[in-house]
């Protein structure tokens, strides 16, 4: 296997593992505030939080392949 399928397939399984990650975290934050019966100004709060933290990765890796596919 080249090096250059490797990294490929090893940038597949980062990104997979990501969206896995925030599932995970968006399913718990869901479950404790269900539980603690949280306000919905604080729900809105927290589910804005987590999807600024996702949205920040898919600018991350939209900038790497803008950036290389420029060549820098």
């Amino acid at each position: 296997m080249s090096p250059e399928t490797f990294q490929q397939i090893e940038s597949v399984a980062l990104n997979f593992a990501l969206v896995a990650l925030f599932a995970l975290m968006f399913f718990a934050v869901h479950d404790v505030m269900k539980k603690n019966n949280v306000p919905m100004i604080g729900r809105y709060v927290a589910y804005g939080v987590l999807g600024l933290g996702a949205l920040g990765f898919v600018a991350k890796g939209l900038i790497q392949i803008f950036w290389m596919s420029s060549g820098v």
